[in-house]
This record gives C-alpha cells, structure tokens and sequence, in this order.
C-alpha cells in the first residue's frame, strides 16, 4: 500500500492564517495541506504600481497568479504591453511581469492559488 504523504485539512479564508493590510487593499492567508491560499480584496483606486510597487520594490507584479475573480472588474497590462480585462467568474493564469488596477466603483476580490504567498509583504 502506499504512503500517504499528506493528511486531510479544512481552513476558512473567514479565520485566516495570516492577513496583510496596505493602501486600498487587504490579503487573507490560509496555509492549507502545505499551500499557501490567498484572497485579495482591492478597493476602488486600487493600482499595483502605485499601492504595492512601494512593498514588493520591483518595477512591476513579479508575483505569478493563478486565480478566481469574486467580483469586480480589474484592468491588467502586462509587461510586454497585452492588455485585458477580467470580471467576477474569471479564472486567470497571469505570469510574472504586470501592473493591475481596479476598474470602476466596486471593489475586486479575488482568490489567488498560487501568487500571494510573499505578496504584499513587508522585509
């Protein structure tokens, strides 16, 4: 019989692990079965460059997101210029090398699976 490498785990982004405040924005950590979950609530006004770019100090979004948008609509202009918008009910692959800012006056929310582990985090 094989060894079962990891047990099974429950964790609510209700009660998370960790949770990291910054200008328009909020990020909720849960660790969970050895990986790190987040969820983002950016509120209107919200811009990577100019609300986290002061934290990560690179020049755009080094962070790679595989993620669920909630709600709201979010405008994302990668580094090589392709330009999209994503909306509540999107899933998106997003790599390394953007800047993202929220579009409207709702506040977007998204769950990130794989991006936010050193998101917005302080040195």
């Amino acid at each position: 019989m094989p060894k079962v490498l990891e047990r099974a785990a429950v964790k609510s982004l209700e009660k998370p692990d960790e949770v990291r405040g910054f200008d328009k924005g909020r990020l909720e950590l849960v660790n969970v079965g050895g990986r790190t979950v987040g969820r983002a609530v950016f509120q209107p006004g919200w811009k990577w460059s100019a609300h986290v770019k002061p934290i990560a100090k690179t020049n755009s979004c080094e962070a790679p997101h595989f993620q669920y948008q909630i709600a709201g609509r979010m405008q994302i202009v990668m580094d090589d210029g392709t330009e999209f918008t994503t909306k509540a009910g999107d899933v998106m692959n997003i790599p390394p090398g953007h800047d993202a800012w929220v579009l409207g006056d709702e506040p977007v929310v998204v769950v990130d699976f794989q991006g936010f582990i050193d998101y917005a985090k302080r040195k």
